[in-house]
């Protein structure tokens, strides 16, 4: 089921009923990139009600999570007018967000060398994507990402990975996410330019 938005910049909200409990999820995307800006699960209709009718009147994220206490903030922010210097800003937000709130053992080392790219100015200009928990760079946002600079991972053992390729670290492995951030700034590309959208 999906319940529409009166604001343009925002895709149907998503409700899925649960098939084996009495449980509903949502999903709240923006139509530009099909980033998430807002997900949750409860077991209260209720809820998933006053979620919809908020979503639907063009409250703020804020104001929707105040209306229904189970919606979880992405980190994500709305950017109406695609601009991509705000785009790639708002997904450094939901990347930094998405490393504090994991639950896995290498939660705190993954959340390192995401905090440790952002405070890299290079880096932090440019759009970050990930994939196996790799952390990437584009020129470009989503949906069409050009890739550019090395691969950055971070292991369960503590030590951070620099790579040409993905995941492989061929350029080495490090001690420390600084070490493996300023290694992966010193093999960008000169002269890049400001971000582009999706190229």
């Amino acid at each position: 089921m999906t319940v529409a938005s009166t604001l343009p910049h925002r895709e149907p909200l998503q409700i899925s009923a649960w098939s084996h409990e009495r449980r509903w999820s949502i999903r709240g995307t923006e139509p530009f990139q099909g980033m998430p800006l807002v997900d949750g699960t409860t077991d209260d209709l209720a809820e998933v009600a006053r979620a919809a009718r908020a979503w639907h009147d063009g409250a703020t994220l804020d104001d929707l999570r105040q209306a229904a206490p189970f919606v979880h903030l992405t980190g994500r922010f709305e950017v109406p007018d695609h601009d991509p210097a705000r785009l790639t800003e708002s997904e450094w937000q939901g990347r930094r967000q998405e490393a504090a709130e994991l639950e896995y053992d290498w939660q705190e080392p993954y959340q390192t060398l995401i905090e440790a790219a952002y405070a890299e100015p290079a880096l932090r200009a440019l759009y970050p994507f990930t994939s196996h928990w790799a952390l990437r760079f584009s020129t470009t946002t989503r949906p069409h990402l050009t890739v550019v600079g090395p691969c950055l991972t971070a292991g369960s053992d503590g030590t951070y990975g620099l790579g040409n390729g993905f995941i492989t670290p061929d350029l080495g492995l490090f001690p420390t996410a600084h070490e493996a951030v300023a290694l992966a700034v010193h093999h960008l590309p000169t002269g890049l330019r400001p971000i582009k959208l999706d190229g």
